[in-house]
């Protein structure tokens, strides 16, 4: 058994203490007014100084924070850093975007990331592909090319995003990690579900769809894609079937539900993570706990601002790590 995470994962242990209890998040949904729940806030140790606005900003930045502080125990981890190429896709996206459109692209970066977005804007202008890592020159080329060619947004953006799920699956398969190929599976599932139930709403061809869907050994490509070329209705019936039956349950009451279907389903496989003394897992799971948390902090601060009731934003409330 590894032993090299071994100081990693005694700082987590310690850290996973201070996550947000089911506690915290009842006492923030009932706070009475802004003063109470900010008051609420500080008491997790967050500066709640300054407009909502710069509150969710301090938010998206414990994220990379957090990156940080796990990339100090481990440098460059190949396991770990699957865990950014959703992000690292986003971001090529908004480079690519912001280029066809003539604009910045740093307002729709998003952290943490392995990319270097500084020279991310020059690198897709100037089409030196090669500059990115091996797992994204391919589409990134491809995408360029549907862009710049077509102008067809959808069509590139699927090409990326199944990229990445794909880049996923096969680094974690390569480098042998049980956890972050479950992880890399799951997150598969999730979102070729969500994109063929999609398609299927918006009708779209049989061809988009066997672009925009990757498929992974926990649900066939090929399919997923027949059944959402038959209408919405007839695609939940058919998954309520298979063993993503609580996902076809979900996704029949509202995308609100899906999705925190999706997040719940992620964090119970996080809390596997538990069980490890040693190995990457405990670190994978600590990062994916507290990207748990900022969403539900923003998920509640955004509903709060909009009037939501306590029992809408406790519907919407994901699982927590703790």
């Amino acid at each position: 058994m590894s032993t090299e995470f071994a100081s990693a994962v005694g700082a987590v242990r310690a850290l996973e203490g201070m996550l947000l209890t089911q506690q915290d998040i009842v006492r923030m949904t009932a706070a009475e007014n802004d003063s109470e729940l900010r008051d609420i806030l500080a008491s997790t140790g967050r500066n709640t100084a300054g407009s909502s606005e710069e509150i969710l900003s301090a938010l998206e930045a414990e994220s990379g924070e957090t990156w940080d502080f796990l990339s100090n125990y481990a440098p460059h981890d190949r396991e770990l850093e699957i865990l950014l190429y959703r992000n690292n896709f986003h971001n090529l996206k908004a480079a690519l975007k912001a280029l066809i459109m003539n604009t910045e692209p740093e307002r729709l970066f998003i952290k943490p990331t392995s990319l270097n977005l500084a020279e991310l804007p020059s690198v897709v202008a100037s089409k030196q592909f090669d500059m990115l890592p091996d797992y994204m020159t391919e589409a990134a080329a491809e995408a360029y090319g549907i862009l710049t060619e077509s102008l067809d947004g959808q069509l590139a953006e699927a090409v990326l995003d199944t990229a990445a799920l794909r880049a996923m699956q096969e680094e974690a398969e390569r480098l042998k990690s049980g956890f972050m190929t479950e992880y890399a599976q799951l997150v598969t599932v999730c979102c070729d579900i969500k994109t063929a139930y999609r398609c299927s709403i918006m009708k779209k061809s049989q061809s988009f769809l066997e672009t925009a869907v990757c498929g992974s050994p926990e649900l066939d490509r090929t399919t997923l894609v027949r059944e959402a070329m038959k209408g919405t209705d007839s695609f939940i019936s058919w998954l309520g079937d298979t063993q993503w039956s609580e996902a076809a349950d979900c996704l029949s009451r509202s995308p609100a539900a899906f999705e925190k279907w999706c997040d719940d389903a992620v964090m119970e496989l996080a809390e596997s993570a538990k069980t490890k003394a040693f190995g990457i897992e405990p670190l994978a799971a600590y990062f994916i706990a507290k990207e748990t948390e900022i969403k539900n902090l923003r998920i509640l601060l955004v509903c709060r601002s909009c009037g939501a009731s306590p029992e809408t934003i406790t519907e919407r409330m994901r699982r927590l790590y703790v």
